[in-house]
């Protein structure tokens, strides 16, 4: 036989069908490492978390931030399956962020070409690293949901697809097809077998971190964050994370190369920390609108907007070097000693001028509180009265001379609670017998409480000891969707969203420690229904006019705002709480209020109108006695007062012990000299240091908090420059806030809704 006809044989044959190459399944801990860190790197850089976004979801949030680029796609990569070769839980991946140094990011990504800094390259990575890691300490929820692929696309938009899966679904989203002949088709259709199959296929699984993402799943995922068995590592070195930037470059990128250290045991052994880390099953779809996640909650994740705190951080940072690079004499001047006086001459006690002419800056009512503050000047304004030591001495004597407490508390000892109004009458029943309680609250308005949220509730803690007595505490998640709820066509408002921070903040107020069976804790959104025939008396008792001056509405406001102030004055009186508090239109207990100063004026409001709500026999004609503190000062300088919308102005009580110590080292506004001799000769100015004046709300020895502003102020001793002072401040606050992590973990849902039950607390 010759060649030719032996080869016919081979030509006649059909070619096989190559197999299409089919992507491992990554591992659970590989899968929610990699959602988590494309989470942080987009929350941290500013970037959107994808590309493809339906124009509805921009809009859907009125105050989101600017959109990336047109031409700016940060769509990331499919991720390579590193774990197999590995042999250890890694993954590898991309992102695009647009050109030069990060076009489509917030933060400015450091140049990687020639010249750049390996440094400050090394730096940003390792900020990162700590988001991602931080995420997981968290113990974020992870909601998981299916739906069908082109419904999904169609909600969302391609912003929750990587790149690899933006190619197997096609353009539009439609997965890719390839052709049939005429006679299968046919075949598929009269036994529907391949349409159940196709009706699977089209599901995906979504997975959401709040206020972070979005994504596909590429794999199993834990419900947690902290499921994860470890901690994340970005790895370095060749062909590993590195970041693709420069003034000049066509393209900016981050190539991430990340492994899970799995945490093992004492034999040496892995420590898995999860069993069963299952999803929803692919191929179901959500049955209702309620599994899946409203639109309106994703709309700020597609802008170019930094959602993490370690993103705001790391912005600021960015923002005072170039504050320093514009003008660095200047800038490292103040910063350094605060020592620029008005007329540019040096004050070498360091510090911010003190001059006159910054009290007329100061601004404090409801609802903003800046500039230098002059209490004294405040409680002139405001109509109240400073507290005398006769009226300390006294108050002593009804508390730490009954033995309910072992000493007067420290706020009160150091003037922090300084303000007052009708004290003295409250006094009067304590020493008659007569029966009183106490009235505190929180507006939630972020999931996290700092420490300057902290500082009523210790103090209301002491109180209750002090005297003995019941405690109601409300809960204004109303109040936060009048002043910041939104609402959209598409998906309706978010007032449920404060509801549940009431929830979280409940956590935190139940951790500090009250006597359960003397609180109460209520959600005015629960319990209005009690106080409403009080706050209706209230409404009648009030013109519009009065609240308008009071506090500024105009014809702008909904009609909520005005509203509102009449429901934070009902709890004043007894018989708002005819359960709690067993008190009817009869009763004449008297009502102390522990709060800051800001919150007089709806107080001072109720005590024009509080003696048509009681008896003639109420003690103090129905008002309510309140006792002021002062502002806890944020970070950058001991003004205003501290603010959950500015992280780096605080410290929230979700911090870890790294976080409490670099917010501290690098934000905490220092009153010391610029060098060792300056400071030697000068020492500190004490007005102006953070870190001293934090000493005064959180060092409860007033031996060593002396010997301490002492020895800072004169610029000698242990306590003699800024690094040792912030050392002790930092070493106090992370057991602090370590010690209420602890409690707070004991309150679970179960328990909050036992302190939340309406019932008698006398």
């Amino acid at each position: 036989m010759s060649d030719a006809a032996a080869a016919k044989p081979e030509e006649g044959k059909k070619k096989k069908a190559r197999k299409a190459a089919v992507q491992p399944t990554p591992p659970p801990e590989v899968s929610t490492s990699f959602i988590v860190l494309r989470a942080v790197i987009s929350g941290t850089l500013g970037c959107p978390i994808g590309g493809g976004s339906p124009p509805s979801l921009l809009s859907a949030k009125s105050d989101g931030g600017p959109a990336a680029e047109d031409d700016v796609d940060t769509t990331p990569s499919l991720m390579q399956p590193s774990f197999i070769k590995d042999g250890y839980p890694s993954g590898k991946f991309s992102i695009p962020l647009g050109k030069k140094t990060g076009t489509a990011c917030c933060v400015t990504l450091p140049d990687s070409g020639e010249g750049g800094s390996e440094e400050e390259t090394d730096a940003l990575l390792k900020v990162l690293e700590t988001a991602a890691n931080n995420a997981i300490r968290a113990d974020l929820p992870i909601t998981t949901f299916t739906m069908n692929r082109d419904d999904a696309l169609a909600t969302y938009g391609e912003c929750i697809l990587d790149a690899g899966q933006k190619n197997k679904f096609g353009k539009g989203g439609g997965k890719k097809k390839k052709k049939k002949d005429k006679k299968k088709d046919n075949k598929e259709d009269d036994d529907g077998g391949d349409d159940k199959k196709e009706v699977a296929d089209n599901m995906i699984t979504l997975a959401y971190l709040p206020n972070l993402i979005l994504a596909v799943v590429p794999g199993p995922i834990y419900t947690r964050t902290s499921m994860i068995p470890g901690r994340i590592v970005l790895e370095r070195g060749a062909n590993a994370t590195a970041i693709s930037a420069g003034k000049k470059a066509r393209k900016c990128d981050i190539t991430i190369k990340f492994k899970v250290e799995v945490e093992e045991t004492g034999d040496g052994s892995a420590c898995r920390m999860v069993t069963d880390p299952v999803i929803a099953t692919p191929g179901t779809n959500a049955d209702s609108d309620d599994q899946k996640i409203d639109p309106i909650e994703i709309a700020e994740l597609l802008t170019k907007s930094v959602r993490t705190e370690e993103g705001r951080m790391l912005l600021q940072k960015q923002e005072q070097d170039a504050a320093l690079d514009a003008d660095a004499d200047a800038a490292a001047s103040k910063l350094a000693s605060a020592s620029l006086a008005a007329d540019g001459t040096d004050d070498p006690k360091g510090g911010d001028s003190n001059d006159a002419g910054n009290d007329d800056d100061m601004v404090v009512n409801a609802f903003e509180v800046t500039g230098k503050i002059d209490y004294t000047r405040l409680v002139s304004d405001f109509g109240s009265k400073l507290i005398e030591p006769e009226l300390l001495a006294r108050l002593e004597r009804l508390t730490v001379g009954r033995g309910t407490v072992p000493y007067l508390h420290r706020f009160l000892r150091r003037n922090i609670f300084f303000s007052h109004r009708d004290l003295a009458k409250i006094c009067d029943c304590l020493e008659q017998g007569k029966p009183m309680y106490l009235y505190t609250g929180r507006g939630p308005s972020s999931g996290a409480m700092h420490l300057g949220h902290l500082v009523p509730f210790l103090f209301t803690k002491w109180l209750q000891q002090a005297f003995q007595c019941p405690l109601v505490i409300q809960m204004t998640d109303d109040e936060k969707f009048l002043f910041k709820g939104v609402y959209s066509d598409e998906t309706g408002d978010n007032l449920d969203h404060f509801a549940s921070l009431t929830i979280e903040n409940a956590r935190d107020i139940i951790a500090c420690g009250f006597i359960k069976e003397k609180t109460f804790i209520f959600s005015d959104l629960d319990y209005i229904g009690s106080m409403y025939p009080n706050i209706v008396r209230i409404w009648k008792a009030v013109t519009t006019n009065t609240v308008n001056g009071i506090f500024g509405f105009d014809g702008t406001s909904n009609i909520g705002k005005v509203a509102f102030p009449a429901i934070q004055a009902a709890p004043s009186f007894p018989s708002s709480f005819p359960v709690a508090l067993g008190a009817g239109r009869d009763s004449d207990m008297a009502c102390l209020i522990p709060c800051a100063i800001d919150q007089d004026p709806y107080f001072r409001m109720t005590r024009d109108v509080a003696h048509k709500l009681v008896p003639k026999s109420h003690p103090l004609g129905g008002k309510p006695a309140l006792i002021h503190s002062k502002f806890f000062p944020p970070l950058q300088g001991a003004e205003g007062k501290m603010s959950s919308s500015d992280p780096n102005s605080a410290v929230f009580l979700t911090d870890g012990p790294d976080d409490i110590e670099r917010k501290i080292n690098q934000y905490a506004f220092s009153g010391g000299q610029k060098d060792k001799k300056l400071q030697e000769e000068h020492g500190a100015n004490l007005e102006v240091d953070v870190s001293y004046q934090w000493l005064r709300f959180f060092c409860e020895d007033d031996d060593e908090l002396e010997r301490i502003g002492n020895e800072y102020e004169s610029g000698s001793g242990e306590f003699w420059s800024t690094s040792v002072v912030k050392a002790k401040l930092i070493s106090i606050l992370q057991e602090m806030v370590a010690e209420h992590q602890g409690r707070r973990k004991d309150v679970t849902d179960e328990v909050i809704k036992e302190w939340m039950a309406e019932r008698c607390i006398l």
